[in-house]
């Protein structure tokens, strides 16, 4: 079993991430990383809340730094790889739509108020 560095797991964890959204398989072939090896360490960084926004708190809690890199990492994704992304969050797409429009009409404060008003 080949053992990789502590820099080379989180470099391939940030390539699978938003906003570079690499496919494990491209990410294998380019790297020479197992495929098996690549989903285990992404979905560890899943579910430690690595590289996620909210630090394990629910979206009503989020910080507006935290909803705004939402909206940067799923601005360039179709509908189907939005759901996907926000199934991996726990949270809706229409919250990142709300975020969205909130942060494009850029009043102070626009990126919490979009969902009633919760604060950071």
């Amino acid at each position: 079993m080949k053992r990789y560095s502590a820099e080379t797991r989180e470099w391939a964890i940030q390539q699978m991430m938003p906003p570079f959204n690499r496919a494990v398989i491209e990410l294998s072939g380019a790297t020479g990383i197992t495929t098996v090896t690549l989903r285990t360490w992404r979905q560890s960084a899943r579910q430690t809340g690595k590289f996620m926004p909210g630090n394990g708190k629910t979206s009503d809690r989020w910080s507006s730094a935290d909803k705004f890199r939402v909206v940067l990492e799923t601005a360039s994704l179709n509908e189907i790889e939005t759901s996907q992304y926000c199934r991996s969050k726990g949270i809706y797409p229409e919250q990142v739509r709300q975020w969205r429009e909130a942060c494009e009409q850029a009043k102070g404060g626009a990126c919490t108020e979009a969902d009633g008003g919760a604060a950071q």
